[in-house]
């Protein structure tokens, strides 16, 4: 059985020859739990050699130009609202909020591999094709408009609706929505404040 150092330096050398690895695949490679691999990720997450993606982890890139700002809008990085856009040449782009992440994802089309972000209550990480999304709600959280809030579960999008306003939207929906009302536009309004 190997320590968890020795686990963890496997996985790093993994991660760093195919880029993109699952979480149950490297539970089954080393026979352990994927609760396990969660820790062990944790720690190697720390380092700023991976980033959690949904089932798995993605080496990242690090960009020259890279800072902690939004790559459409330029704004700080709000975890709590980012998306992460991650490309077929596994490099990772931020944006501020999925009201930029949308229409950057929409402008890179088929070169994104996976698009995670997170949802508003929970705050873990899902899938940004498969979130709920909200649009138009009367709680505004000071990012870009018409700001979006993504949602893992449909339930969840529901009940903050019926407080809150707005209307619930899947990925495709949501996507077509917000480029309906940025009137075609691939680049982001920012509130007025």
């Amino acid at each position: 059985m190997m320590l968890p150092l020795e686990r963890q330096n496997r996985i790093k050398e993994l991660i760093y020859q195919k880029k993109n690895l699952k979480i149950a695949d490297l539970s089954k490679t080393f026979g352990v739990s994927e609760m396990t691999i969660h820790r062990d990720v944790k720690t190697i997450e720390k380092e700023g050699i991976i980033t959690k993606t949904f089932g798995g982890i993605s080496l990242i890139h690090h960009q020259p130009s890279t800072n902690e700002d939004c790559v459409l809008c330029n704004r700080k990085m709000n975890e709590r609202l980012a998306y992460r856009l991650i490309l077929e040449n596994n490099t990772i782009e931020m944006t501020c909020c999925a009201h930029c992440g949308l229409l950057r994802h929409r402008q890179l089309g088929d070169q994104v591999m996976q698009a995670i972000c997170h949802d508003f209550f929970k705050q873990t990480t899902i899938g940004a094709q498969i979130a709920w999304y909200v649009m138009d709600t009367s709680l505004h959280m000071g990012c870009c408009q018409p700001q979006l809030l993504t949602f893992e579960w449909k339930e969840h999008a529901d009940k903050f609706v019926k407080g809150f306003g707005g209307r619930v939207y899947t990925f495709q929906d949501a996507s077509d929505a917000l480029f309906r009302k940025m009137d075609g536009a691939h680049h982001c309004k920012k509130e007025k404040g």
